[in-house]
């Protein structure tokens, strides 16, 4: 079994004077974070973080955020969210053979495949220069349907930053990975998939697409209010920051937790 775990919406911005540590709210947040994955008794063979790692998409931005995840002592998979920039990501991730091979040309897509404890995962770039909103192009959609040609017996989490399923809150929906039906019908002809996880709504969901279940990602940082009325308040709320812990079997199983950011400890065993 491979254990996923899931970072998403960090938001992390520059430093004062080039400090890591500065009290920031976002730096706080992901060093509960980071805390939280090395507490668990059982520790993540990887993690992934998908999108909006930095605020600004600046470089400074970036080498914050490798200091800050440095504790973690598994491989770290960064992908691009709309307020990323990929050549920055790049420069600063430049010992993972998996993004900066990914870099022909200037903001080229950031997507590569890895193997996790024997499953795959398959990491997508849905951003849009200079738009909020997600899309992926014929070209990339051909990219993901030949990465998951290639391993058809490997269960495989495909992971992507909009979610390619209606959330029902109007702010989100509005920032939408637009026409996903070709993603549909990539996902459905590779039934080796077992997870689609996103993040970009900075809370909690589970949905289907082509048959497969599909989730997104507490932030890191902060978390939309749940507003599914017609008006769609834009609004954050001080519900906990957390993250996704996906358990993806040899066999194809999978399951999801959702837990907040903290270190949780038995209060009594149960009898």
């Amino acid at each position: 079994m491979a254990i996923i775990a899931q970072l998403s919406d960090i938001h992390l911005a520059a430093g004062r004077d080039g400090e890591v540590d500065d009290g920031s709210g976002p730096v706080r947040a992901l060093r509960a974070a980071v805390s939280s994955l090395l507490s668990l008794p059982a520790r993540p063979d990887a993690v992934v973080i998908t999108g909006d790692l930095a605020d600004g998409g600046e470089h400074a931005e970036y080498a914050r955020l490798r200091a800050l995840l440095s504790p973690l002592p598994m491989a770290v998979y960064p992908m691009c969210g709309n307020h990323d920039d990929r050549d920055e990501l790049r420069k600063v991730f430049d010992d993972h053979p998996e993004v900066t091979g990914t870099g022909k040309f200037p903001q080229a897509p950031v997507q590569y495949a890895v193997d996790v404890a024997g499953v795959r995962l398959v990491c997508c770039d849905t951003t849009v220069n200079g738009h909020a909103h997600g899309h992926m192009s014929e070209e990339r959609l051909a990219w993901l349907d030949g990465t998951l040609a290639a391993a058809p017996g490997t269960p495989t989490v495909v992971a992507t930053h909009h979610p390619p399923y209606p959330i029902g809150m109007r702010f989100i929906d509005d920032l939408r990975f637009v026409d996903p039906a070709g993603f549909a019908s990539v996902i459905s002809r590779h039934r080796q998939v077992v997870r689609v996880i996103s993040g970009h709504v900075h809370r909690a969901s589970v949905g289907s697409l082509a048959g497969t279940v599909s989730t997104t990602c507490p932030s890191t940082y902060r978390q939309l209010f749940l507003d599914l009325t017609s008006q769609g308040r834009a609004a954050v709320t001080g519900e906990p920051a957390g993250f996704a812990i996906h358990l993806i079997g040899l066999d194809g199983s999978a399951t999801t937790h959702f837990a907040p950011t903290g270190n949780y400890r038995p209060l009594m065993d149960v009898e």
